[in-house]
């Protein structure tokens, strides 16, 4: 492995200085790993080339300007973030905020659907509760009041931009931590 990052280091330092073989050298190297890896996910060919050639055209179009330095984990990131992409624009997952605030109703859910709705809650209202004082207040604002980022950013005198990033910390904090109690 040390032998093909060497190599893919000495590629992408050539693609910076405008080598087209070089990139046809990755190219050829990754591009059946990364459609393959979009297919797994999306099970549609045209998606999953389209991803493909989004990210290599990427690849070439942004060479001057990026450091990449592990080319199969940032191929393996471009194609998970390009996938998440394609799910959110057809609503094809949940977000987390919805799984959280959705109420279940019992009559409909299987006891293990309710004790597991329990133990996110739990662990949600757990995980809120160690959030700094300020990124907590927003985040219940926000998420809980249904406020926007400008009357929380008008209520608290902060800058509506820090108000967004304190909710984004807030929300991956939170994704991260509960993904854990997710095995699908």
């Amino acid at each position: 492995m040390l032998v093909n990052q060497s190599e893919d280091c000495r590629l992408l330092e050539k693609l910076r200085e405008d080598s087209i073989e070089s990139f046809n050298t990755l190219y050829d190297k990754y591009w059946q790993t990364v459609y393959v890896s979009a297919l797994k996910r999306l099970k549609n060919q045209h998606q999953a080339q389209d991803i493909t050639q989004d990210i290599f055209a990427n690849l070439w179009l942004r060479r001057e300007e990026q450091q990449i330095e592990n080319l199969p984990a940032y191929l393996y990131s471009a194609v998970r973030n390009r996938v998440l992409n394609v799910f959110e624009r057809e609503q094809r997952y949940i977000p987390i905020e919805q799984l959280l605030f959705a109420r279940p109703h019992p009559q409909n859910n299987p006891a293990d659907t309710l004790i597991l709705q329990n133990e996110l809650q739990n662990r949600y209202e757990s995980l809120v509760g160690s959030l700094p004082s300020q990124r907590k207040m927003i985040f219940r604002k926000y998420y809980e009041e249904g406020r926007s980022t400008q009357e929380i950013a008008s209520q608290l005198s902060l800058s509506r931009k820090t108000v967004q990033n304190q909710l984004g910390r807030a929300a991956s904090f939170l994704r991260t931590r509960l993904s854990q109690l997710f095995f699908f």
